[in-house]
């Protein structure tokens, strides 16, 4: 039987509970070391880091068939150009159709094709104040360059029935590049 004596005094094992900061460091390291390896296979393996690209042929054809206005696409950019998102729509003032890209740098790069009133869209598109700031030549093509919205970049060509605006966070070589391989 023990005595009341001995059942009250605590039992302990070193100052610390028995747990050092090498134990802590330890297990801290069993812990990241698995996780570090699932991220280096997700990025280099699975290509993690890599935009989600789609298939935008579906809704061009769908802008096409709807004859809103000359739909175009870039043509030659190369396998480090990604189409991310693709969308065409039809409102009251007219059809848009816009295309969103990562470039090489994986800045992104809006295509938007609409047949709506340049008044009405330039301020969706662009923000509430952009300023004109320059022209660009691509061919026969005569570019605006807008400084949009902030970061924003955009070049914007009118046309008869239609207006082009390519806008990102990218250069303006960049852009301008894009632009210049737009072909219907």
């Amino acid at each position: 039987m023990t005595t009341p004596d001995a059942a009250a005094e605590p039992i302990t094992v070193g100052k610390r509970g028995g747990r050092s900061p090498r134990d802590m460091a330890m297990s801290l390291g069993i812990l990241l070391v698995p996780i570090a390896l699932l991220l280096l296979f997700y990025r280099l393996v699975l290509d993690g880091d890599r935009p989600v690209s789609v298939d935008a042929e579906p809704t061009v054809r769908q802008a096409r068939a709807a004859a809103a206005f000359e739909v175009v696409v870039p043509q030659g950019l190369g396998d480090d150009w990604h189409t991310v998102s693709a969308t065409f729509e039809r409102g009251k003032d007219g059809a848009t159709l816009r295309i969103g890209y990562v470039d090489p740098d994986s800045d992104p790069i809006q295509l938007i094709e609409s047949s709506a009133p340049t008044e009405k869209l330039i301020p969706v598109e662009l923000g509430d104040d952009p300023e004109a700031i320059g022209t660009f030549r691509d061919g026969g093509r005569t570019w605006q360059h807008y400084d949009a919205r902030p970061g924003e970049n955009a070049l914007l060509l009118l046309e008869k029935g239609r207006t082009i605006i390519v806008v990102g966070t990218t250069e303006t070589e960049s852009l301008e590049r894009f632009a210049a391989s737009l072909d219907g």
